[in-house]
C-alpha cells in the first residue's frame, strides 16, 4: 500500500463552504466533487491512507486575508491533533495596505508558505504589486501558484509570467500547479522545466489530459520534482487516484509523486 500526500487541497469554514464551493464551480464552469469542509476531506483521506495534506485558501480581497490565515492555522493545528501530517500556506492578497505586516503575521501563525491564485485575485504573476512578497519569500519560504488558465480576456497566470518572476528573484522557491499549466503545458515545459526552484502538482490536470501526456510532461519537468494533489474540492481522491495510475511510472517514481517528495518539498520528517 502506498503512503499518500494530498499537496493540493483547500478547506473552507464549515459556514461558507457551499457557497465557497458553488462560486469555484461557476468561475470554472464545472461541479466539484468535495463539500469544502474539513470534515468531508478527511473522511475521504482516510479511506484512502492519505496520511497529510497541504492546505490553503485564497484570499478574494484585503480584508478577508487575516480571517484567512487564522481559520488555515487552527484547521491545520486540529488535523495535527487528529494524527494528520499536515502543513498550511497562507492567502495573501494584493491590496493589503501592509503586505509585510500580513506576511510576518501568518508566519508567526505557524504557516509555511503563500498562496496566490492570479486568475481568481485578478492579477498577473508578473505584476508589481506582489513583489513585496517575492522580495520577502526569496530564499525564506516557498509560494505556491495556480497557473495555467487561458482565457481570451486575460492571462494571469501563465507560466512565462513565473518565468519572468524566477529570472529576477534567483532564489524564490515555488510550486507551479495543475503540470505547470493545465491548459498552457507546452509553455510550462518551454519556460519552467529544468529550472531548479521549481516544483510542480499534479492537481487539476490529470482529468484534462491523456494518460501519456501526464507521463511526457512528468519525464520534462523530472518525477523528483512532481507532488501528487487533488485540488479537493475540485476532484476527490477516488477519480484522481484512479487518473494517476493510468500514468507509465516506475515504483520509485509512484512512491516520490506522491509521498516523499511533498515531504521533502516541506521538509517534514518521513514516516518510518
Amino acid at each position: 500500500m502506498y503512503k499518500i500526500f494530498d499537496i493540493h487541497t483547500h478547506i473552507y469554514p464549515d459556514a461558507i463552504s457551499e457557497r465557497a464551493v458553488t462560486a469555484l464551480g461557476n468561475f470554472y464552469d464545472f461541479v466539484p466533487q468535495g463539500k469544502g469542509c474539513y470534515s468531508d476531506m478527511t473522511a475521504h483521506d482516510k479511506n484512502y491512507n492519505i496520511s497529510g495534506f497541504l492546505v490553503f485558501s485564497v484570499a478574494t480581497n484585503a480584508h478577508q486575508v487575516r480571517r484567512v490565515n487564522e481559520f488555515l492555522s487552527a484547521t491545520c493545528n486540529k488535523a495535527i491533533s487528529e494524527g494528520f501530517k499536515t502543513v498550511a500556506f497562507g492567502g495573501l492578497h494584493q491590496d493589503c495596505e501592509d503586505m509585510k505586516g500580513e506576511i510576518d503575521y501568518a508566519l508567526s501563525l505557524g504557516l509555511k508558505g503563500i498562496k496566490i491564485h492570479p486568475d481568481i485575485q485578478g492579477i498577473d504573476v508578473d505584476d508589481k504589486r506582489l513583489y513585496p512578497l517575492y522580495e520577502e519569500a526569496e530564499g525564506k519560504f516557498p509560494i505556491y501558484f495556480h497557473i495555467g488558465d487561458n482565457r481570451p480576456q486575460y492571462q494571469f497566470s501563465k507560466p512565462k509570467k513565473l518565468r519572468k518572476i524566477l529570472d529576477e528573484f534567483p532564489r524564490l522557491q515555488v510550486v507551479a500547479a495543475h503540470l505547470g499549466g493545465y491548459m498552457t503545458s507546452e509553455e510550462g515545459v518551454e519556460y519552467l522545466s529544468g529550472h531548479e526552484n521549481v516544483w510542480y502538482d499534479t492537481s487539476s490536470a490529470l482529468w484534462a489530459m491523456s494518460p501519456e501526456k501526464a507521463e511526457y510532461l512528468i519525464g520534462k519537468f523530472g518525477a523528483e520534482k512532481v507532488m501528487f494533489g487533488t485540488d479537493y474540492p475540485v476532484m476527490c481522491p477516488h477519480d484522481e487516484l484512479e487518473l494517476f495510475f493510468k500514468i507509465k511510472l516506475t515504483e520509485k517514481q509512484r512512491e516520490d509523486i506522491l509521498y516523499n517528495n511533498a515531504i521533502n518539498f516541506l521538509n517534514l520528517k518521513a514516516d518510518g
